[in-house]
């Protein structure tokens, strides 16, 4: 038969695959048969694929295991299947149809030979005539999640509703839900408990890697599908040994890793173990829907957290901006923070910044600012470090002790001598007992000023006003 001549007279993105059953029921690898003109660009998928012939595995071009799954059933059962799935930032139509042929019977030897044929419609928007095309059990799940994410107060308390709900659905003995933020490189895991970070670092550890890392891998591990609803860990060992002997040493024995995308970008996944397999069509249609849901929601709540952050801190140092600092001050004089019983404040303004953006442009006193709060960081720890305006810095240090604040102030002016550029005027306070923040940061700025004019006597060539005399 000619089944590419055959191929090119069907709509849409097609493509024929065959494979087959052998003696002992199993399957042979699956073969790409023809693929029509509509089509061609799954031939170019990956840049190193060799040249299209009839028959030719079809694992050379792209790996899917979900796919395969589908395609197995229904060559094999004579069943027409569809699906819609949101894969890779796309919502995908697929249908499978098995193909009656003249090689579609039994040989000899027993093998048989099926064929079945692939159709794919995507778009970037969803359909809503194709959602709601569910059973009624998986309609009833996705509900149930969807109520869960905007019934529960709290994004983490949320999203720790929908992962026990989601264990349910799966019948699973883990299920948890690991956020990624690619902006930051930030991680998150939460389960039926909550936040469970610890848990996750340990995983890190595990898998010799960041958290971030291992989200990379991770999708690495998926190779361009959705999901892996695996019911043994043979394809984990193939694709990541560290993460097969990791699972192997807590016990699990099948997984389901399925990818949560808002549009094209990653923004978490979902991740059960020792599942109850046997529902395997059930589970990945209402994950699917669920992973749909929770990228909205995770993406949602990313991009607050971006606009918080943009109105608290500043974004060429990396530290708090005056907002922040005013607002945690109004928190400490209207009393809605208890006051600590000691406060340490620092003043520290950065000492030629004026010239050097005058001789040298603003990208190199960009550049200097950078360098003045990293050495703010080292010195000054977990403590609250604020860029106040310009070359301006100031540091609240709560409950800390006199001779700590000495200490760190002092590592910092050895940190900037150690440096060809970085130079601070600092004014300290410490403050305990009955004392006013406010007052205490008035004193610190004060002396800091003075610590300034004595560095502009020292180096009166660094000193703009006198060149504005001149």
């Amino acid at each position: 038969m000619d089944y590419q001549s055959w191929i090119e007279g069907i709509d849409g993105l097609a493509s024929l695959y065959s494979f087959d059953i052998l003696p002992d029921g199993s399957f042979s690898e699956i073969r790409l048969i023809a693929v029509n003109k509509k089509n061609e660009g799954m031939l170019h998928f990956r840049p190193d694929a060799p040249e299209f012939y009839p028959g030719i595995p079809y694992r050379n071009y792209w790996m899917d295991l979900n796919f395969e799954r589908y395609l197995y059933k229904s060559a094999s059962t004579k069943q027409s299947l569809y699906s819609y799935v949101n894969a890779r930032g796309f919502w995908m139509k697929c249908l499978y149809i098995p193909v009656c042929s003249d090689d579609d019977a039994p040989a000899e030897n027993g093998v048989k030979t099926v064929y079945c044929l692939y159709i794919l419609e995507y778009s970037d928007r969803i359909e809503t005539d194709s959602m709601s095309q569910q059973t009624a059990d998986v309609a009833a799940a996705i509900t149930n999640v969807s109520i869960k994410l905007h019934e529960v107060q709290g994004f983490y308390p949320a999203l720790s509703a929908a992962a026990e709900e989601m264990k349910e659905i799966c019948g699973a003995e883990l299920c948890t839900i690991f956020t990624v933020d690619k902006s930051n490189q930030q991680c998150r895991l939460i389960n039926y408990e909550g936040v469970k970070d610890d848990y996750m670092e340990g995983i890190a550890r595990e898998m010799e890697c960041t958290p971030f890392e291992c989200a990379l891998r991770w999708e690495k591990i998926l190779d361009m599908s959705d999901c892996l609803i695996l019911d043994n860990l043979k394809v984990v060992e193939e694709r990541d040994p560290i993460w097969y002997k990791s699972l192997c040493a807590h016990n699990i024995r099948n997984i389901i890793l399925y990818e949560v995308r808002f549009k094209q970008t990653l923004v978490g996944f979902i991740w059960a173990a020792n599942a109850d397999l046997t529902r395997m069509m059930q589970i990945k249609k209402t994950l699917e829907i669920c992973a749909f849901l929770l990228a909205a929601v995770i993406q949602n709540h990313q991009l607050i957290s971006r606009l918080e952050e943009k109105s608290s801190v500043d974004g060429l140092t990396q530290v708090n901006n005056r907002n922040s600092m005013n607002e945690r001050v109004d928190s400490y004089t209207s009393g809605a923070v208890r006051m600590p019983d000691a406060m340490g404040v620092a003043f520290a303004d950065l000492n030629g910044l004026k010239s050097v953006n005058d001789d040298e442009g603003h990208d190199a006193g960009d550049r200097l600012l950078r360098r003045a709060a990293s050495l703010l960081k080292i010195a000054f720890g977990d403590y609250e470090i604020y860029r106040a305006g310009g070359d301006e810095f100031v540091v609240l240090c709560p409950d800390v002790t006199e001779e700590a604040l000495e200490a760190m102030t002092a590592q910092l002016r050895a940190l900037a001598d150690n440096t060809s550029d970085v130079s601070f005027a600092v004014g300290t306070v410490f403050c305990s007992g009955e004392y006013d923040v406010r007052n205490a940061m008035q004193l610190a700025d004060e002396r800091m000023y003075r610590d300034k004019e004595e560095y502009y006597r020292l180096h009166p060539e660094k000193d703009r006003r006198n060149r504005n005399r001149q």
